[in-house]
C-alpha cells in the first residue's frame, strides 16, 4: 500500500462542488457553543456532499478563524443560514417537507441502527448544545429521535462526533437506497 497524494485524490474545485447533486440531508446546529465543533460540521457536510448546514440561536457563523481551523475552508463551500431560534429553523424545513429528527437519547429514540431513511425525502438533522443537547422544544416538534448505541460508561459524544457519526450513516443508506432503485 501506498499512501495517496494530495494531487492524487481528485478532489472537486469550490465552483465544482457548487454545481454538485448535494444530498436532501440538511444538519441543524442547536446552540452549539464550540466554535471547533461548527467548523467540524462544515467540513463534515462538505466531505459528504449535504445540502446545507443551519446555524441556530448561540451557534456561531462564518466567517470565524475558530470556525476556519477545523472547517479549512468547508465554511465557504458548503452552504449555511443562520436562525435565531432553532424552532424558526425547524418550522421552515417542515414546510419544506423535510423530516426533522434529532440525534438525542429519549425515551422512543430509534437506535441508529434501526434507522431507515426513504430515498425520496429530504432529511433535517438536528444536533444539541454540548451541555444540554438539543432543546426539548425542538424535541417536540421532531418526527423522532436516533440514538447512537454506546456500550462503555459515557453515554454521551461530543457534538461534531455524533455528527459525523450519524450524517454518515444517513448519506450511506441514502446512497446504497439510490443505487438499488437503479
Amino acid at each position: 500500500m501506498r499512501k495517496l497524494k494530495i494531487t492524487e485524490l481528485n478532489r472537486l474545485t469550490p465552483e465544482e462542488f457548487k454545481y454538485t447533486k448535494k444530498h436532501r440531508v440538511i444538519a441543524v446546529l442547536d446552540n452549539v457553543r464550540s466554535l471547533h465543533n461548527v467548523g467540524s460540521v462544515f467540513r463534515t457536510a462538505d466531505a459528504f456532499c449535504l445540502e446545507a448546514v443551519y446555524l441556530c440561536g448561540i451557534t456561531a457563523t462564518p466567517p470565524h478563524n475558530e470556525i476556519h481551523k477545523t472547517a479549512l475552508g468547508a465554511e465557504d463551500t458548503v452552504e449555511w443560514k443562520y436562525f435565531e431560534d432553532t424552532l424558526y429553523a425547524v418550522r421552515e424545513l417542515r414546510e419544506r417537507g423535510y423530516v426533522i429528527i434529532a440525534a438525542e437519547q429519549v425515551d422512543k429514540s430509534i437506535m441508529l441502527t434501526s434507522f431507515a431513511p426513504e430515498a425520496d425525502k429530504g432529511y433535517a438533522l438536528i444536533f444539541g448544545n454540548e451541555v444540554k443537547g438539543v432543546q426539548q422544544q425542538v424535541i417536540d416538534l421532531c418526527d423522532y429521535c436516533i440514538e447512537i448505541p454506546q456500550f462503555g460508561t459515557k453515554h454521551s459524544l461530543n457534538v461534531s462526533v455524533s455528527a459525523g457519526i450519524v450524517l454518515w450513516e444517513t448519506v450511506k443508506l441514502l446512497s446504497q437506497k439510490a443505487i438499488n432503485r437503479l
